[in-house]
């Protein structure tokens, strides 16, 4: 994988991304060639035309990653990526027909964004066909040595074997565990250099999958390893990597303290945040201020009780503030305490379905954000109860408090809606991956993902 600002993207993303921004050059392009050609215009020396060109495949490229395009069961389902792509380029082409009325002239010549869309669509679904079998082959995958044959070495086998991992593991090496759980480990004792061995297999990472490592590392090993040039890594640092989430069950207090991440630079990146949601939220609340209220009106008409609903939630550092959403519930729905909305839940009104559907009762919240009490990019913040029950039995529950909570989140964009004790660890796995890889750009990616939530609401409750 490629690191970039702090978060991990696959070389199979990359790869694909840097491609498909090419061909959309190449599709505007050849859109602009043949709109000339039809009107008997010569085109002009292609040096003059590289801002408009760079700018179309730009906005047409965000939002394909805006709708998921470039998410794992896209890259290995050519029909759930073709619906995508329908999609991102649609909604990319409608945003440069709006630019250029918003910003008339040199823009990016709304006449020919029609065959620009023809040939974006031609190009990047013939593009798929050629890589898609190419891209998920080992060509694009690193090779992996596991030093380990029980249970942890297994959960690595399952998620290498999983379509869009991005490493296959080559060799299993058993480490005299008493219980051995992959069969097919190869004893320590069995192989006479194990650098040597690394070597020959082409082995580009070594993975540390011990159940338990007091005083049993081998560190003779690993250090002839890291002297060949090949990458070790822990298990934990290797799932919260290839995931995208701190994995619970194996983390504990001096892997969070030691491991990158928490880093103490982020003055100029909060500033930068606190910014952002300033200025976005004033906008945004411009924008959107008809809305809430046509909707408070039609909240207000369609049951009894106030068409705004406040609850108390708990932010930065524990502190508690009040969330104001439109209420999509009954007014009695929490008579007998908070409680988990369930799926098809019969306290939710028939107005309160839609607008979580369309997440339009998240709106009133931007005030929050304002006020500096939210974030747009954050964990979500919870009700007091469910925080006091939470801490009792999830381990480091507390530490995605140390940032602010938002309205959208890692966790959001790659956990269905959560429900339950179990599903709260769950996502708490990946507030804390947030959280400790937090910068601008993983907020930007967060923002963009957002959209696709939106659009195709699999978790909405």
């Amino acid at each position: 994988m490629i690191r970039l600002f702090k978060h991990y993207i696959p070389h199979a993303v990359m790869l694909l991304g840097i491609l498909d921004f090419a061909l959309l050059v190449v599709a505007s392009e050849a859109a602009w060639q043949l709109r000339a050609n039809q009107i008997n215009m010569d085109p002009g020396p292609i040096e003059g035309r590289w801002i408009p060109l760079i700018g179309s495949a730009s906005v047409v490229w965000l939002a394909m990653i805006a709708v998921g395009v470039y998410g794992p069961y896209a890259l290995r389902s050519l029909r759930f990526a073709g619906a995508r792509l329908l999609v991102a380029i649609s909604l990319g082409i409608i945003a440069l027909a709006t630019i250029d009325w918003i910003l008339p002239g040199e823009t990016f010549w709304r006449s020919t964004l029609l065959y620009a869309m023809g040939f974006a669509i031609f190009v990047l679904v013939a593009d798929r066909l050629l890589l898609n079998s190419f891209l998920g082959s080992s060509a694009f995958r690193r090779r992996v040595m596991v030093l380990g044959a029980g249970d942890r070495a297994q959960r690595l086998r399952n998620l290498s074997e999983q379509p869009e991992s991005g490493f296959v593991i080559v060799s299993y090496i058993a480490m005299g565990e008493p219980e051995r759980v992959v069969e097919e480990a190869i004893a320590r004792e069995a192989i006479h250099d194990l650098g040597r061995f690394v070597e020959n297999l082409g082995v580009s990472e070594v993975v540390l999958a011990l159940q338990e490592r007091r005083n049993s590392l081998p560190l003779s090993d690993l250090l002839r390893i890291k002297t060949k040039g090949v990458h070790v890594n822990d298990f934990s640092s290797f799932l919260e990597r290839e995931t995208g989430r701190v994995d619970l069950d194996t983390v504990n207090p001096s892997w969070l303290i030691f491991s990158d991440g928490f880093s103490s630079g982020r003055m100029l990146s909060s500033a930068v945040k606190r910014l952002f949601d300033i200025v976005a939220s004033v906008i945004l609340l411009a924008l959107t201020f008809p809305i809430i209220l046509i909707f408070a009106l039609i909240v207000k008409l369609d049951s009894k009780g106030p068409a705004f609903f406040r609850q108390e939630r708990i932010g930065l550092f524990g502190q508690p503030f009040h969330l104001i959403k439109l209420r999509s519930m009954r007014v009695d729905a929490e008579k007998d305490g908070a409680k988990w909305a369930a799926e098809n839940d019969d306290r939710i009104t028939r107005v309160g379905r839609f607008i979580r559907k369309v997440r339009i009762d998240e709106l009133p919240q931007t005030w929050s954000v304002l006020k500096g009490e939210m974030s747009f990019v954050g964990p979500r913040p919870e009700v007091p109860k469910f925080v006091n029950d939470l801490q009792k039995d999830i381990r480091f529950y507390q530490e995605r408090h140390m940032v602010k909570p938002g309205i959208t989140g890692w966790a959001q964009i790659n956990y269905p809606y959560g429900a339950s004790t179990e599903d709260s660890r769950k996502k708490l796995e990946y507030d804390l991956y947030y959280a400790k890889n937090y910068t601008p750009f993983l907020d930007f990616v967060i923002l963009l993902q957002t959209v696709r939530v939106i659009l195709w609401p699999e978790g909405a409750r």
